[in-house]
């Protein structure tokens, strides 16, 4: 079912819709806070509870501590079962197709917008606000689904001699930071215009949508057999659901028991760069919405949405970094770039005390994302096209794991350090990207960059493949 290989929609309307909810779940568990704690209603269209008096502060300060931990305890109910789920989901489309991993992240986000519909609407617990996190964890996530549309994408590029790879995969890093922009703009209107319960099943119908256009309009990349072939097939055995199980997660097992050391260190040095670069990245950026709420710059919803829909220049500007500089430059001096530019934009944001200056920190962040396109299509380019799901698999686990690391260090590390210096989160994050440099340029000294060694370790792993295809009895 299905006619169209085009995957960029169905990746631009997950963005919207999700990345519509992210800034609404933000400031509306912390208005429920303001209110919880405080026994008023949170002052959103003046500037009093930013104000010197010390009973506002106190409040303020316990409002952010609260919201931080309880963010917290919401990702790591989401963290736990997602990276199961990510895990197998993904390394299973390289057997049942990529939409395997792309339709149970839609299902878990469309219930998880549907549960804070509820909440908001008849003002019950946040702690049903956990369980939804916990069963859209359980349903894969969003890097499960991004890990299945990169897949998709490494499906239609193939060996990819002109390096396109690279770019389509920045490309659909850009349709997720612009379409996140817009989403976070409207969001600050909506919430001013309606409240909090539309702007939530807004984000249900859209996932609907999605689910549709996946399910009906979206051709699957892969060419699977025909099961009436083998069906038919009377000498086949079959296989039991843990037997069916640990052939799925033979994939995984497979990208690095098949392969020679020189592939295996490359795979596991970027694997380990793109981690910390998340780590970095996700810790940073994930407090920016606490810092703006928090004084001195007390931004409003609007101002919030100002702020995320300027960020879409990031993807944009990244987005001409990389198509670019893909032309005249190796991919590791890239991402060294790309590193700089989180480094210097952290730096700022730290000392950014002013809305001006905090309009401003995106300049030296235009160039932040191009690190993870550019890990992505190396990792893609190294290992054979059956493999691809399996790889994917491997990057989705690693980058949920280090999202829900660097939002459990940042947040602890956040609400701890607010009552001395709000902006210190920000500097540890900038000084962590020396881990991933260093290993990039562990990589060149290596000269495991270059792009015709890549498809020599392609051949040899996928050789050694042929060699060990069946789990010993």
């Amino acid at each position: 079912m299905g006619r169209v290989l085009l995957i960029d929609p169905a990746v631009g309307l997950y963005a919207f819709a999700m990345f519509m909810i992210y800034p609404l779940l933000q400031q509306y568990v912390y208005r429920r806070l303001w209110f919880e704690l405080s026994g008023t209603i949170y002052p959103a269209e003046s500037l009093s509870h930013c104000s010197n008096n010390q009973s506002y502060v106190t409040i303020h300060q316990a409002v952010q501590k609260e919201t931080s931990i309880f963010l917290l305890k919401s990702e790591l109910c989401f963290l736990v079962p997602s990276l199961i789920s990510a895990l197998l989901l993904v390394s299973y489309s390289d057997y049942c197709g990529r939409k395997v991993a792309i339709v149970p992240p839609l299902v878990g986000d469309t219930l998880f917008a549907l549960s804070y519909v509820l909440v908001s609407r008849f003002s019950f617990s946040l702690n049903y606000l956990l369980a939804a996190s916990f069963l859209s964890g359980l349903m894969g996530g969003p890097t499960t689904l991004i890990g299945g549309c990169f897949a998709y994408v490494a499906d239609l590029c193939g060996e990819d001699p002109e390096g396109q790879k690279t770019v389509r995969m920045a490309r659909l890093d850009m349709i997720l930071g612009v379409l996140t922009g817009l989403a976070s703009l409207c969001t600050g209107f909506y919430i001013k215009a309606a409240g909090f319960t539309w702007p939530f099943l807004t984000a249900v119908f859209l996932h609907l949508i999605n689910l549709f256009y996946v399910l009906v309009v979206l051709k699957e990349s892969l060419v699977l057999p025909d099961p009436s072939l083998t069906s038919s097939d009377s000498e086949a055995p079959r296989l039991n659901q843990s037997q069916a199980l640990t052939a799925r997660l033979q994939g995984v097992y497979l990208l690095f028991a098949t392969s020679k050391r020189r592939r295996n260190i490359m795979l596991l040095l970027m694997l380990a760069a793109f981690a910390f670069f998340r780590v970095t990245l996700q810790g940073g950026m994930s407090i920016f919405i606490l810092y703006e709420l928090n004084t001195p710059l007390c931004w409003s919803e609007v101002l919030v949405g100002y702020g995320s829909a300027l960020s879409t220049a990031i993807y944009l500007v990244s987005f001409a970094g990389v198509a670019l500089l893909s032309r005249c430059l190796p991919d590791a001096y890239i991402i060294l770039l790309g590193l700089m530019s989180v480094a210097a934009g952290l730096i700022m944001a730290a000392f950014a005390k002013s809305t001006l200056l905090m309009f401003l920190v995106r300049l030296p962040l235009l160039l932040s994302i191009m690190p993870t396109p550019v890990l992505r299509s190396m990792m893609s380019k190294i290992v054979s096209g059956s493999e691809q799901g399996a790889m994917f698999a491997c990057v989705a686990f690693v980058e949920m794991l280090s999202v829900g690391v660097s939002f459990t260090m940042f947040s602890s590390i956040y609400a701890a350090t607010l009552s001395w210096f709000s902006g210190f989160s920000f500097l540890l994050a900038a000084g962590l990207t020396i881990i991933p440099a260093i290993l990039i340029c562990v990589i060149l000294c290596l000269r495991l960059d270059v792009y015709e060694e890549s498809i020599i370790l392609t051949e040899e792993g996928m050789e050694n493949h042929t060699e060990i295809f069946e789990l010993p009895p």
